[in-house]
């Protein structure tokens, strides 16, 4: 039987997807023979730079070329339309006075920015709007185009049909110029010069982890970190979880009250408290040559499968050179364990979400030897389904690759390859699966009641609950006992409630507080720890006369994540002051140290009102 001959119009459907596939290969083709360095190559090449150059010219005459031709079908320039004199409803419409104040804000919001300011993103996973004002994606891969970026990560978007509602930003990531190009159609209300400026702007945006990809420097399951990127975006959204939550009158609080017979704050039950171990990963892929890593480590969080519903937390992990693919936690080593090497962690969630659980993403932080670019890559992740009454203690999960919204994509192809049909071979390929082992445990009952005075909503090192928790006691007294009145919305004095959430972006500062209020509380009494008045003085001066001093100190560089030079920096400066600060304040009687602020032998930097004043108003959830 004779094949079935071809129409035309099967015959142009054909030539376009050859062309879009060319035009996706040309243009990443370009940006990474750009950016590509001699450094780069695993053997030496000959010829180097004029073989590279021919390479770059060649590209660079094709993309003229496509450049040319989209000009061509649309021209820059402002249209013909938008130059022509306004119609006569036009003038009636501008005559007229009767609108009223509720219309011009109306119009006012659904004004657009211009389109060199809007960014093409592309829907990782289908999204189903839940609330009016939603914009529901059925169609994995749509193209959206972003009007408006707002800080609680709620975006508002519009799709190619024109409809608009806002959309999570987690769900979506930035568009290459091929899908920009072929997936968004010049509508009759856009000027062609805004869609030129879009591609433009794609274009010249090059993604570290897509140079990367194409030299085969990392594996094919690694991606851009999902929670990395919500940590830099939205700041301090561990602190944010500190402060305490208005309730729906806004004229009270809805998780901080006091017991009215010890003073204390009130315990508060929740849907999920739980205490678990960050215990080893295997099999982890490691990033190939041209390629340094300075930090390996794990971020935590709750999550419910389609949001983030806590703090984000990080352990660093520690590795053996002769066993890169196993990363351990918890170091033995002398003194206090730090925070960021710290592996037991709690969980505290008040969420009602059948699918509540715990989301590991496995990152590298790494440096580029040829350009010296720093970047964060998400190694894989893991999910723990907390709603889970299987009652095991020690939980192997699988590390699977891509985003937590991506689903079936292997960390390493080579992994996956082939369907073996035994059982020995099976357990082979089983044993080379990437996993995260994490074990739970049971908290004494100190812990557990220190647990219950904290937030609803939190996930730290189990370490800093006593820290934590005598935070907790000073805030409840400040807002509950001190106010004048629960309506008083004046600043706050209190020093330490107004620096205490920068220690939470500062773990070697709160490991300081750690180390230094471990040393006072050895060194009281019985009866002193069950005195709270004087717990709290305590703590007071020892805030004052440790962190709250460095958080001054010129010496002291800025905190700056997986800088080996700058931990190190900070590291002597911390322990250098606060042995000098310990030897000083060891006769000194006056609560917080105010003599070593005074000193000539210890410079400080100027205060300023906000470092001394907590503002309610600005941090109350």
């Amino acid at each position: 039987m004779a094949p079935k001959r071809k129409g035309p119009l099967q015959l142009i459907h054909k030539d376009v997807d050859t062309i879009k596939k060319k035009v996706y290969l040309d243009e990443f083709a370009f940006e990474f023979a750009s950016v590509l360095e001699k450094a780069d190559e695993p053997a030496p090449v000959g010829n180097y730079d004029q073989r590279k150059q021919e390479e770059v010219t060649k590209l660079q005459n094709i993309l003229k070329l496509l450049e040319t031709l989209f000009l061509e079908l649309s021209p820059p320039g402002p249209s013909s339309t938008t130059e022509s004199a306004p119609s006569a409803q036009e003038e009636e419409a501008d005559d007229s006075n009767e609108i009223s104040d509720e219309d011009d804000d109306e119009d006012t919001e659904d004004v657009s920015p211009s389109q060199s300011d809007l960014r093409c993103y592309t829907v990782l996973s289908d999204f189903n709007g839940e609330q009016e004002g939603d914009l529901s994606v059925k169609v994995k891969g749509e193209v959206l185009t972003i009007i408006r970026k707002t800080a609680d990560g709620w975006w508002l978007a519009q799709n190619a049909g024109g409809s608009r509602g806002v959309v999570p930003k987690t769900f979506l990531k930035v568009s290459s110029i091929f899908q920009i190009v072929f997936s968004s159609a010049p509508s009759p209300d856009s000027t062609p010069h805004s869609n030129w400026s879009t591609v433009r702007k794609a274009l010249s945006e090059i993604d570290a982890t897509d140079v990367l990809s194409a030299m085969g420097a990392i594996p094919s399951g690694f991606r851009p970190s999902t929670l990395n990127k919500l940590l830099t975006e939205e700041g301090d959204s561990r602190s944010h979880y500190l402060q305490p939550e208005l309730s729906e009158s806004q004229l009270s609080f809805k998780d901080l009250f006091l017991d009215p017979d010890s003073g204390r704050v009130r315990p508060r039950q929740v849907k999920v408290n739980v205490c678990f171990t960050l215990w080893s990963c295997k099999q982890i892929p490691t990033p190939g040559v041209g390629v340094q890593v300075l930090s390996r480590h794990v971020h935590l969080c709750a999550f419910d499968g389609n949001q983030v519903l806590s703090n984000i937390h990080t352990v660093r992990a520690t590795y053996s050179p002769k066993n890169p693919k196993t990363w351990t936690f918890s170091p033995r080593m002398t003194g206090i364990l730090p925070t960021l090497l710290h592996g037991d962690c709690f969980l505290r969630s008040d969420s009602s979400s059948p699918d509540l659980g715990i989301l590991f993403e496995l990152g590298v932080t790494f440096i580029r030897n040829s350009t010296g670019e720093r970047g964060d890559l998400s190694c894989g992740w893991a999910f723990l389904k907390l709603m889970d009454d299987s009652g095991n203690l020690t939980y192997e999960l699988p590390v699977n690759g891509g985003t937590p919204y991506e689903k079936d994509v292997a960390v390493e192809a080579s992994v996956n390859k082939g369907s073996p049909t035994g059982v020995f071979q099976q357990m082979l390929q089983s044993r080379r699966q990437p996993k995260l082992i994490i074990k739970l445990k049971s908290a004494d009952s100190r812990t557990r009641t220190q647990l219950s005075l904290l937030p609803d909503t939190l996930l730290h090192c189990l370490s800093c609950v006593h820290v934590l928790t005598l935070h907790r006691q000073l805030l409840a007294d400040a807002l509950l006992m001190d106010r004048p009145t629960m309506q008083s919305a004046d600043l706050i004095c209190s020093p330490v409630l107004a620096t205490f959430p920068q220690l939470l972006d500062q773990p070697d500062l709160l490991d300081a507080l750690r180390s230094a209020w471990m040393d006072a509380d050895s060194s009281m009494s019985r009866s002193q720890r069950v005195r709270d008045s004087h717990v709290k003085q305590e703590f007071y001066r020892v805030y004052m006369s440790s962190v709250y001093f460095l958080l001054h100190c010129p010496a002291l560089p800025s905190y700056r994540w997986a800088d080996p030079t700058a931990e190190e920096q900070r590291a002597r400066v911390i322990y250098t002051t606060l042995d000098s600060l310990k030897h000083k304040q060891q006769n000194s009687e006056t609560l917080g140290g105010a003599d070593v602020y005074l000193s000539p032998d210890h410079e400080h930097l100027a205060f300023d009102i906000s470092e001394c004043s907590f503002d309610l108003l600005s941090v109350a959830r």
